[in-house]
């Protein structure tokens, strides 16, 4: 199962205990990393492009209950959405 990330006007939440707060996420990504290393061998990524990403589950901190995350939208998430409409 699967689970989209939060956005500007969503979050989650834990369906069994309502945590807001506190997940473990396990994610597949395919990224591109530009590695810079110095002359004595040490590296260090100073750019990483994501290409793509995958949250493949959300495990509650609280309850340890696994896959039981749903988006929910987040408080003033409506009233902000209509404030840009009215000034646009």
């Amino acid at each position: 199962m699967t689970i989209a990330a939060p956005t500007d006007e969503t979050r989650w939440r834990c369906t069994l205990c309502g945590n807001l707060t506190r997940f473990d996420v396990t994610r597949s990504s395919r990224v591109i990393d530009f590695v810079h290393f110095d002359l004595s061998g040490d590296s260090k990524v100073e750019e990483t492009e994501v290409l793509a990403e995958t949250i493949e589950s959300v495990r509650c901190r609280w309850c340890n209950a696994v896959d039981q995350v749903e988006l929910v939208a987040r408080p003033g998430a409506e009233e902000a959405a209509a404030e840009g409409e009215q000034q646009a």
